[in-house]
């Protein structure tokens, strides 16, 4: 038997009653508020209920087992657009006055289309070069928010004993600020070159890409004894694919398209917290 979990936060009863329907559900279990899960359902009829979770914006997620929350060992997750609501490359781009270059660049990375990470980001921290680096603070405090459901799901993941990793292609100014504020256990990123106060436009040592995403959660693994079955990836852009294809839980959290195709689970309307409705308690 398949599970079908559907949940959004406009996910009432009247919907709730619809789609049971058109699923042909053996059994509806309501597992928490705007959030259910279908035990058994008619597969043949896939198509038309990806097109009435479309229409109403309902997130969808098919599982082939319920696994508990315990089993899991390894929460790795992306920075820019995914814990976080801002591609920090593109707020320091800001205070230089090139916001919308850099923008375009980081955009067209993430969705894949310029496919050399190291290089992108060379490019883009190029044009920052003189931006004074007091600007990182300010975006820090005045930009940088978690997304909705961050902080659940972090708590709850810890509360389970699950090792905690942020690894980003973004920069280690924010992710060891993030790292502490919400005790993540391991968190790598690329460090900015700072001279005499200002960004020198280069990054120090070896650029964290996608391969070296890939890397970090593998010897996670290894180090923890932990199975991709165990292991859950959180990502939104191209350079997060090769770390997601490690894993059995590979979720696309308002992702480029091209991560969506990829990743078995996709997160478009829910918080991050929805994770958690893939496992029984």
């Amino acid at each position: 038997m398949k599970y079908l979990v559907l949940q959004s936060p406009i996910l009432d009863a009247q919907l709730r009653e619809q789609i049971a329907a058109i699923a042909e559900a053996d059994q509806v279990i309501q597992v928490r508020n705007h959030v259910i899960r279908l035990n058994g359902f008619n597969e043949s009829l896939l198509d038309d209920i990806r097109n009435w979770c479309q229409e109403h914006k309902v997130d969808m997620a098919i599982l082939d087992e319920l696994r508990s929350l315990s089993d899991i060992k390894i929460l790795a997750m992306d920075m820019d657009s995914t814990l976080i609501n801002i591609e920090c490359v593109d707020e320091i781009a800001g205070c230089a006055g090139r916001k919308e270059e850099v923008a375009a660049i980081t955009e067209a990375t993430m969705r894949g289309e310029i496919k050399n990470f190291k290089e992108s980001l060379i490019k883009r921290v190029a044009l920052l070069e003189g931006t004074s680096a007091d600007c990182l603070q300010t975006i820090y405090i005045d930009k940088l928010r978690l997304n909705p459901g961050a902080e659940a799901l972090l708590e709850t993941a810890q509360k389970h004993g699950i090792t905690t990793l942020l690894v980003s292609g973004g920069f280690t100014f924010f992710t060891s600020r993030l790292k502490e504020r919400l005790n993540l256990d391991y968190a790598y990123a690329n460090q900015l070159e700072v001279l005499d106060g200002k960004l020198s436009g280069r990054v120090l040592g070896d650029i964290l890409d996608g391969d070296a995403k890939a890397n970090y959660i593998s010897a996670l693994m290894e180090q923890l004894g932990a199975t991709p079955e165990q292991c859950i990836a959180i990502g939104d852009g191209s350079n997060d694919l090769p770390m997601m294809s490690k894993v059995q839980y590979s979720v696309a959290y308002r992702a480029k398209p091209a991560v969506q195709e990829q990743a078995r689970f996709s997160i478009n309307h829910s918080g991050l917290d929805a994770v958690l409705n893939f496992f029984e308690d």
